[in-house]
């Protein structure tokens, strides 16, 4: 049972990590806001991104949410797998 759950947490943390960092790279770059891609990107990444930019101060243009996210992704993921070993 431990061989199916962990490696199965292990890619879905993993695939959240990189739609949040493929939604950086967008941000970056002149997309179709209306576009499948962009809109499924924005559907998963919205509800991990919206409370932490909800308890941030305002820092003008800058967006540190997507930090925050990653660094608590990889925390929660290690305290799970940490359990469950």
């Amino acid at each position: 049972m431990e061989q199916i759950i962990i490696p199965t947490i292990e890619i879905i943390f993993s695939l959240l990590s990189f739609a949040i960092l493929a939604r950086v790279l967008i941000s970056w770059v002149r997309v179709d806001p209306h576009h499948p891609a962009v809109q499924f990107l924005m559907e998963i990444t919205e509800p991990v991104l919206r409370p932490i930019r909800e308890m941030m101060p305002s820092m003008g243009m800058m967006d540190f949410s997507p930090i925050i996210a990653l660094l608590l992704l990889s925390v929660l993921e290690r305290i799970i797998l940490t359990i469950l070993r």
